[in-house]
C-alpha cells in the first residue's frame, strides 16, 4: 500500500481512531525534510525552539510473529501532539519533528513513547534549533549521529546534542 505524502492518523478511517488522544502527522521522508526546513525558518523568525529526535526500536513481536519499523512509526505518532510530525527514516529508524520543544523536554517525550510501545530495546538521538544546531541540516545530522552512538553504547538511552 502506497502512502500519500501526508496521512492524518487521527482520521476516522484509521484503525484505533481516538479524537481525544490526539496524534501527530505521519509523512514520508522527503516531505519530512521539507517540514524540518520550513519549521526551522519559521522558528528563526518567531524565536521558538524546534527539536528533532531520531528514534530506533526493536518492537516486541507483532501478532503474526514479525516486527515492523512501519508499525513503530504508526504507534509513535499516536503519542505526539497534533503539531508534530513523524517519518519512517532510513534503516528502519523513525524521525520525529517536535514543534516548540526544548531539549529539556526530549527525555520526557521519549520516555512517554517508550513506556507505551512494547519494545525490546530502543535508542534515540536528539537535537534542537537554535540550542544545538544553527540549521535544519545540522539538526538532522546531530540527531542521527547521536542515535548511532546510543545504539553502539548498548541502547535504551537517549543522547541529546549539547
Amino acid at each position: 500500500m502506497r502512502r500519500s505524502a501526508m496521512q492524518d492518523i487521527r482520521s476516522p478511517e484509521s484503525p484505533g481512531f481516538d479524537p481525544v488522544a490526539g496524534g501527530g502527522w505521519l509523512v514520508d521522508e522527503s516531505f519530512f525534510r521539507f517540514l524540518v526546513q520550513l519549521e526551522t525558518q519559521k522558528a528563526q523568525r518567531l524565536r521558538y525552539s524546534v527539536s528533532l529526535v531520531c528514534f530506533a526500536a526493536e518492537p516486541s513481536a507483532l501478532g503474526n510473529g514479525k516486527t515492523s519499523a512501519t508499525s513503530v512509526a504508526e504507534n509513535v505518532v499516536r503519542y505526539l501532539r497534533g503539531t508534530d510530525a513523524v517519518a519512517l527514516w532510513t534503516q528502519g529508524r523513525v524521525a520525529i519533528l517536535l514543534i516548540d520543544a526544548e531539549p529539556t523536554h526530549l527525555a520526557a517525550i521519549v520516555s512517554r513513547i517508550t513506556t507505551r510501545l512494547e519494545t525490546v530495546r530502543w535508542s534515540a538521538g536528539g537535537a534542537c534549533y537554535p540550542r544545538t544546531a544553527a540549521r535544519a541540516d545540522d539538526m538532522l545530522h546531530q540527531a542521527a549521529e547521536l542515535l548511532t552512538r546510543a545504539r553502539d553504547d548498548g541502547g535504551n538511552r537517549l543522547y541529546i546534542a549539547s
